[in-house]
């Protein structure tokens, strides 16, 4: 039998069926309870009805924006908090149109389990003073009403002016915006602080049926010289720190020093009190998201402040990158990387306005030059050189996505019935017009027991979670010692279990390969696609020291001739509901630290993009669709539209880097490490 290291958190499944009538019968739990479980109550609430002792995947968004953040109310965004968690629950909100109307009805075809509203903590306090009180001094600063101004072009330089004020300078100390000297910023901070928490707690669903459960969070937002630094801080239950800390109390290039200061304030400096650090999509982080540790403890901050990293949101993937053109990657031949890339390698790829990108900094990055370490498989592989040159591997993190919407609508990553996460710079037509190349994002994944804080929080400290990039998916991943058959048994996720560790888990190498089992549904909605394939990428340190990947097709199979109707993007052709299998590595080593995960792939369909050009009047798959372009673009012009609008939709795949009409969408499950003598490192 595989032995699991002591960190990875496990039961028994008999003792915890035998257990859960009991758990059901309980009164309100308190903090500290000794309940066998794998996670552990901090928080007075009622016990969830639906308990699930094998854990169920809970579908939610950690990284949302209101118009409590700065670019998502520069934008006419008007919804706060508490409207994004209504949509999340599956009610509408009204959005703004690209003409700053708000005449949107937008609502989530199926609500979401989870949410945290993650609003930026740089400038809470002054766009609280901008916006919410008009006898105050500070609402009529110059900036302020140019915030809340309905012209687009006064809207852009408002935006100019809070992102060149201290989100994208490096240095030190940041610039207050002239506002705080109108105003008490600190108290209109701890103010708008004080209403996220509020509307987290208004919204969680404490009762018996859990149906839904928020978490308290913020964005700390640093991006030297565009360069997305990006974190989303989330707590775990309702003790969080006195302030949402920023850049301005850490300067730029410091998020070293907001791990010391959650360590200080959250769970050194209060004992019911816990928290995450989540990494942005590093793809547009120029390299430096994941730098070589510069201390022990600062391994050891990341270990244990950063178990998850966001895989996939709005502004591209982040797994790995595949230039079909050059016909090489970033350090792999994964043909497959190709998926939702954007051309640069920072922020300012939003810089698209009336369909022109409007600054040299958003220019393509060629192969040779973009950053290795933007690319998480590439880190994942580097963070098992440094376990064997270190003795610790800094880089063992558990994959989630979600949608970073500054549109207050959280889990809005359908294709389908996308509206856009950037307010009016990509409502209606400036969708197509200006974020061609971005994507509706993710959704976040966790297996937990039961649908509340505790229980989600344990499941993304352990990183027994997944992304997806918008469907449903159900995954599961382990590694173990399991019989061939195992995908028959009745019982197989109790073996599962009982005989190895789930995704994010870790094993000591043993001297063959360990079973790797592995199933994945398709999603449950009614219009959902067949699954494709599943497939595992193993990244693996040989014995000069040296990193390789390679990626195995497991089950399915990708010859399966399924695609789309080209006129009405119906699909056409079929593949699986279900795919299971106990697969083992043929190349396995044990004197090799080595790490796998699962990439599970559905059949093609229309991307957001091809639908909506389909919906204009422009079908990417005519042969005409030029003609159809400039039709659709005179209509636009006699409507007021500037610059070119529908142009884009006829791009030719053929002459694209990354760019296709169709996608296959995706879950990428949390690795399992295997860990050699030198690469196990220990997280405090």
């Amino acid at each position: 039998m595989m032995r699991a290291t002591t960190r990875d958190p496990r039961y028994t499944a008999c003792f915890l069926m035998r257990l859960a009538p009991l758990l059901l019968a309980l009164p309100l739990l308190t903090a500290k309870t000794t309940l066998a479980q794998s996670f552990e109550r901090t928080e007075v609430r009622e016990p969830c009805a639906h308990y699930s002792p094998h854990k169920r995947p809970l579908f939610g968004d950690l990284h949302v924006h209101t118009s409590y953040s700065f670019d998502s109310y520069v934008s006419s965004q008007r919804n706060d908090p508490a409207a994004a968690y209504r949509y999340a629950k599956g009610e509408p909100i009204v959005l703004s149109d690209e003409n700053s109307e708000q005449v949107i009805t937008a609502q989530l075809q199926r609500p979401l389990d989870f949410t945290a509203v993650t609003d930026h903590a740089e400038f809470l306090g002054p766009i609280n003073l901008c916006t919410q009180d008009a006898s105050k001094l500070a609402y009529w600063f110059p900036a302020c009403i140019a915030t809340r101004s309905e012209n687009f072009f006064i809207q852009l330089l408002a935006a100019d002016y809070w992102v060149g004020l201290g989100v994208l300078d490096s240095s030190s100390q940041k610039s207050e915006s002239f506002a705080c000297k109108l105003g008490d910023c600190d108290a209109a901070h701890r103010e708008a602080w004080q209403g996220i928490q509020q509307a987290a707690e208004e919204h969680y669903d404490r009762s018996s049926e859990c149906r839904f459960t928020t978490f308290i969070g913020y964005e700390y937002t640093d991006a030297p010289d565009y360069a997305n630094l990006h974190r989303n801080v989330i707590f775990r239950n309702k003790h969080v720190t006195r302030t949402a800390i920023s850049t301005y109390d850490t300067g730029s290039k410091n998020y070293p020093a907001l791990w010391r200061m959650l360590r200080e304030q959250c769970i050194a400096g209060d004992p019911h009190c816990d928290v995450i650090s989540i990494p942005h999509n590093p793809n547009l982080s120029r390299g430096l998201m994941f730098p070589d540790p510069r201390s022990e403890q600062e391994a050891k901050d990341r270990l244990a402040l950063e178990p998850l990293v966001e895989l996939v949101q709005h502004k591209a993937a982040s797994e790995c990158r595949f230039d079909r053109l050059a016909g090489r990657g970033v350090a792999t031949e994964d043909e497959l990387c190709d998926f939702e890339q954007v051309v640069a390698d920072n922020l300012s790829m939003l810089g698209t306005v009336l369909g022109e990108v409007r600054t040299d900094e958003a220019k393509p990055v060629a192969i040779d030059d973009y950053g290795r370490r933007n690319m998480v498989r590439n880190v994942l592989k580097d963070g098992l050189a440094l376990g064997q040159s270190t003795g610790t591997n800094p880089f063992r993190m558990g994959f989630i996505g979600s949608t970073d919407t500054h549109s207050a609508t959280p889990g809005g990553a359908e294709e389908n019935n996308y509206v856009g996460h950037l307010g009016r710079r990509d409502s209606g037509y400036r969708n197509v017009q200006d974020h061609f190349f971005d994507n509706p994002g993710g959704l976040a994944v966790v297996w937990a027991e039961e649908n509340s804080r505790d229980a989600i929080f344990a499941g993304m400290k352990r990183r027994e979670a997944y992304a997806t990039s918008g469907t449903r998916p159900i995954v599961r991943f382990f590694a173990g010692d399991y019989p061939e058959d195992l995908c028959a048994a009745p019982d197989m996720i109790e073996q599962a279990y009982a005989n190895g560790v789930p995704m994010g888990g870790e094993l000591d190498a043993p001297a063959a390969s360990p079973d790797f089992f592995v199933s994945a549904s398709k999603d449950s909605s009614k219009t959902a696609l067949d699954l494709q394939r599943i497939q595992v990428i193993k990244g693996w340190l040989d014995a000069d020291g040296n990193t390789h990947e390679r990626v195995f097709d497991v089950a399915g199979r990708a010859d399966n001739n399924a695609g789309v109707d080209p006129n009405t993007c119906a699909p056409t052709g079929s593949g699986y509901d279900n795919l299971c299998t106990v697969w083992q590595d043929p190349q396995y080593d044990s004197k090799q630290a080595a790490f796998y995960y699962v990439r599970v792939l559905e059949n093609p369909s229309c991307r957001w993009s091809t639908l909506q050009c389909q919906s204009a009047g422009v079908n990417p798959f005519a042969a005409d669709c030029a003609a159809q372009a400039a039709e659709q673009n005179a209509r636009m012009d006699e409507r007021g539209a500037m610059g070119d609008v529908y142009s884009k939709c006829c791009l030719d795949p053929a002459n694209e880097p990354f760019y296709s009409s169709l996608l296959q969408e995706r879950a990428w499950t949390s690795p399992i490490w295997i860990n050699t003598a030198s690469a196990i490192g220990e997280v405090p």
